[in-house]
């Protein structure tokens, strides 16, 4: 397994990078907590593209940061998303809700 983290790469964009499942995303669940909070009135992209492995649980992550982000009114947007998770986003439904840019 790789190391999972999320890196700033500038003030309101962050790096996602290593795997998203059921054992990572537990501890990605709560970092993102503080990003929104310091996020202000911008956008926060988070950049997929250095993630190597994801599964369903990657995808209830994505979920659960936007449904985080409504519920403060701060927008979010995902970038690079991996085909992977393209993927699972398709079988479940869930691909035109996904805010990506």
């Amino acid at each position: 397994m790789s190391d999972t983290a999320i890196k700033p790469q500038d003030d309101n964009s962050y790096l996602i990078s290593g795997e998203l499942n059921m054992q990572t995303v537990p501890g990605l669940l709560q970092q993102v907590e503080p990003i929104l909070n310091r996020s202000q009135d911008e956008e926060v992209c988070f950049d997929l593209q250095a993630v190597t492995r994801s599964d369903s649980a990657g995808l209830a992550l994505l979920v659960e940061w936007m449904q985080f982000a409504r519920q403060r009114d701060r927008k979010l947007s995902f970038r690079n998303l991996p085909e992977q998770l393209r993927d699972i986003a398709r079988v479940s439904g869930l691909e035109d809700l996904l805010p990506l840019s």
